[in-house]
């Protein structure tokens, strides 16, 4: 670890002003939904974009220090205790309609930020430790699945018809939030099943892990349900909507259009750094450790985040991920500002 290396507790901002956002109250509550999607943006533009790789002989010893993975650990505590300071404010203080939807969006991004986005980090691990951690991050996401799905479903059959997290050209942001989410979903079940067969056993078999990721989502719901009231579970079922909604549409973003070449022998050509879209934003790629990094990451999936590189001949967007989702919310500037990029990337690659 250096000193450059504290940047990455930068990303802590976001789920600290979450909790800053739901203490404050008032026009406060709006908090992190004004850091994520105006000052990160804003920062993104003017701070100068980076392309540059660690050291190859610094790599080795960078892709094993602890610090790296510790401050990932740290955002288990901040979701949860997140998660329950939103709910004793909303049950023990008088709370009007303007504070509650500010809590709620502002809730909804530390959920994908600190939640899904890490657990999407420690969930490419093999430990246990890793493996709980993530869970207990996708747990208020309603996302108990996406380990499964990502790793063994997503990370295959990526920039193919066959992935339903890849985005297709000129396809509505709106109408992919539902394909991927139930799609994803749907093949988590099939991956599980499958390796149940392999074994030897039945798909209802206790060890089918889809049927605890199934049972964890409602048992939470419920958990909230008896301690603070059927309300409040439905504002946590709110958070965990908008946590999983912005990670469908990062993987909008990330994968639009690209595909992959099917071979002469009905197999798809390998992965390579050319079947992602690639972000060297500089703020967004510490606030979301090196996620913006894409093309690197699915060309190596178990390279650690603080050791993924940049390719030149990778697609880059032409934003940071902030200012691309808002972009992608309204498809025909999104069409606009991608198509002809896609089309230019996809004449230098053919």
């Amino acid at each position: 670890m250096t000193k450059n290396d504290l940047k990455f507790l930068l990303a802590y901002i976001l789920p600290l002003s979450g909790f800053v956002s739901i203490y404050a109250g008032g026009w406060m509550t709006y908090l992190t939904v004004f850091i994520a999607f105006v000052i990160i943006p804003i920062l993104d533009q003017w701070i100068a974009s980076s392309s540059s790789n660690t050291v190859q002989l610094e790599t080795p010893n960078r892709a094993v220090d602890r610090f790296f993975d510790i401050i990932l650990y740290f955002h288990v505590p901040m979701v949860w205790g997140l998660i329950v300071l939103f709910l004793i404010k909303i049950t023990s203080t008088q709370v009007s309609t303007y504070e509650l939807v500010g809590m709620i969006l502002s809730s909804g991004i530390v959920m994908t930020s600190s939640g899904i986005n890490v657990a999407h980090e420690l969930g490419h691990k093999k430990g246990w430790p890793e493996q709980i951690a993530a869970k207990l991050l996708l747990l208020p996401n309603l996302y108990t699945h996406f380990t499964i799905e990502h790793n063994y479903g997503h990370h295959v059959h990526v920039a193919t018809p066959n992935d339903p997290a890849t985005s297709k050209k000129n396809e509505w942001v709106y109408a992919f939030w539902f394909r991927s989410a139930i799609g994803g979903y749907l093949s988590a079940w099939k991956i599980e099943n499958r390796r149940m067969k392999s074994l030897g056993r039945s798909a209802l078999h206790v060890s089918n892990k889809m049927i605890w990721n199934s049972l964890m989502v409602p048992a939470y719901l419920g958990l909230v349900f008896l301690v603070f009231g059927f309300i409040p579970m439905i504002y946590v079922l709110i958070i965990g909507v908008i946590g999983f909604i912005f990670l469908e549409t990062i993987n909008y973003i990330e994968h639009y259009g690209l595909q992959r070449k099917l071979k002469d022998n009905g197999r798809y050509e390998r992965v390579e750094v050319v079947h992602s879209w690639n972000s060297n934003h500089e703020v967004g790629r510490i606030m979301l450790y090196e996620l913006t990094r894409h093309s690197d990451h699915h060309f190596k999936a178990n390279r650690k985040y603080q050791v993924l590189r940049h390719f030149d001949e990778s697609p880059q967007l032409p934003y940071g991920y902030p200012s691309s989702i808002l972009l992608s919310l309204v498809p025909p500037l999104w069409f606009a500002t991608m198509n002809p990029r896609l089309q230019d990337f996809q004449k230098s690659v053919a």
